[in-house]
């Protein structure tokens, strides 16, 4: 059987859910609005975060404060009751909500010291600025649009795939089947291709047939495909939107 490289397996159908962060961050229930909300901020804190490092130049510190106020206004403010999905993607709106935010924070620093009083979110800055540290810097200040765009939906979708890998851990544990993410792992989670073991070196160290690995990988990448789909739904303004971002991560085509 010829050796399936592509994260996710071959292209399906989608996911039957269609459950918007969008939409139910506009809703009049509590519990829905603060479900939506930790979708946004864990789907977009470490991208907005890197893009006020690079785009924007600031601190470390700076850069933390900024994101973390970011999201208070964002919900305070309540920035998504102007986005409309016919005239942006959800991403390229978040992202023009930063640059009007960071344009006028230095009026509001001069009223109020950044953070004060205000409750912070539970954000993994260290490792965001790790990845920051060991990546060349894509983009800078004087850096186009179009190329600010691409290097926030870049850093959206390593985002998106790191909480979907995260997701697929647990459920694998969950299964029974964690030697099937261990497999999954040494092979689709290997950077480097010299370092990368054919289907018959990991049948081998893992004491299976070939097919084995064929088929444990197979139901890892359709899994890993369904989850990260799943929360592609979640972060996008639209269906149409969901159609192309989906289309051109995984090929799959909608029902």
């Amino acid at each position: 059987m010829s050796e399936d490289t592509k994260i996710g397996g071959p292209g399906g159908k989608f996911p039957a859910t269609r459950w918007s962060a969008i939409q139910a961050a506009r809703s009049k229930d509590p519990a829905e609005q603060s479900r939506a909300l930790d979708a946004i901020v864990a789907a977009y804190w470490k991208p907005i975060y890197k893009y006020l490092r690079l785009r924007w130049g600031k601190s470390n510190e700076d850069a933390k404060d900024l994101t973390q106020e970011f999201f208070l206004r964002l919900v305070e403010k309540d920035y998504l009751k102007s986005f409309d999905p016919r005239k942006a993607r959800l991403r390229t709106f978040l992202r023009l909500c930063v640059d009007r935010f960071v344009a006028n924070e230095a009026k509001a620093a001069k009223r109020l010291k950044r953070g004060g009083g205000a409750p912070h979110l539970p954000l993994d800055f260290a490792t965001a600025e790790k990845e920051l540290k060991r990546a060349k810097a894509p983009v800078g200040s004087d850096s186009p649009e179009d190329a600010l765009d691409e290097y926030f939906q870049q850093e959206f979708v390593r985002n998106l795939f790191t909480q979907s890998i995260e997701k697929l851990r647990q459920l694998c544990v969950e299964r029974g089947k964690e030697l099937h993410f261990r497999i999954f792992e040494a092979y689709d989670l290997n950077d480097e291709e010299r370092g990368r073991l054919a289907y018959a070196d990991l049948a081998r160290k893992f004491g299976l047939t070939t097919d084995e690995v064929t088929n444990y990988l197979s139901y890892v990448r359709r899994e890993f495909r369904d989850i990260a789909l799943i929360k592609m739904r979640e972060l996008t303004g639209s269906n149409n939107e969901f159609f192309q971002e989906s289309r051109a991560l995984f090929g799959v085509k909608p029902k």
